[in-house]
């Protein structure tokens, strides 16, 4: 199976190992991955900064890197979630209608690549110690992943997954939400924080790596006891 990957800007940037694991997972098993190089952002912060045309301009692009492409799959349910709920408000009674259309069916989230098209829930990964998993807003409410990363955190060895109070809650983060309200944002965290270490846990898990980068800061800031990790990280540990 042919797939394209599509790398969110700050996974590039900051968490560029998330993204070789997602490849390494997506090549284990048996897809022939590729990355275009000409590919940049979805376009998704200029939209939530009220920046329409601007991102429209992204979007454009974004359709055209990823014309004809099979599968398009990223370690990131924020921006599929963008693509599939936004994009045809920015192109409504537009030329690109159909092109929209039919790009919404043909993105996924890693996870959700793994569970719902390939169907595979077992990756023979290891990781000792005792897990929480963090629902990140994208993925339960714009992508409607819920038990799909469950599944396959129920297939790493020695991983002991334990489910966190108000596990649904929203981290904080929000994009610029946690720059324009960064007092709420500090709370949000640190009650999802707290939630998390309840529970014993050692590593919070998440598909969305801007979930992850917020708690992770407030944990760092902290001095807590805890460590985060992307799903594609976990998926990926343990095996050669």
């Amino acid at each position: 199976m042919k797939v394209q990957i599509f790398i969110p800007c700050f996974i590039d940037q900051l968490y560029p190992q998330t993204a070789f694991n997602m490849v390494k997972v997506l090549e284990k098993a048996c897809c022939e991955v590729v990355y275009n190089t000409n590919q940049t952002c979805c376009g998704q912060p200029a939209f939530n900064a009220g920046f329409w045309d601007e991102s429209r301009a992204v979007c454009s692009k974004f359709l055209k890197d990823f014309e004809g492409a099979d599968y398009i799959v990223a370690p990131s349910a924020s921006c599929v979630g963008f693509v599939r709920n936004y994009y045809s408000k920015i192109f409504d009674n537009s030329a690109q209608h159909n092109q929209v259309k039919d790009l919404g069916k043909r993105i996924f989230e890693f996870s959700e690549f793994l569970t719902e098209v390939l169907k595979i829930e077992n990756f023979n990964a290891e990781l000792k110690g005792k897990a929480t998993y963090h629902d990140s807003c994208a993925a339960l409410r714009e992508c409607k992943i819920k038990t799909g990363p469950r599944k396959l955190l129920s297939y790493v060895k020695g991983l002991e997954l334990i489910e966190m109070k108000d596990v649904e809650t929203c981290c904080g983060f929000g994009g610029t939400f946690s720059v324009k309200f960064d007092a709420i944002s500090e709370g949000m965290a640190d009650q999802k924080i707290n939630n998390a270490l309840e529970t014993g846990a050692e590593y919070i898990i998440s598909t969305d790596l801007s979930c992850l980068m917020q708690l992770d800061g407030f944990i760092q800031q902290k001095k807590i006891p805890l460590k985060t990790m992307h799903i594609a990280d976990v998926l990926a540990n343990g095996w050669e």
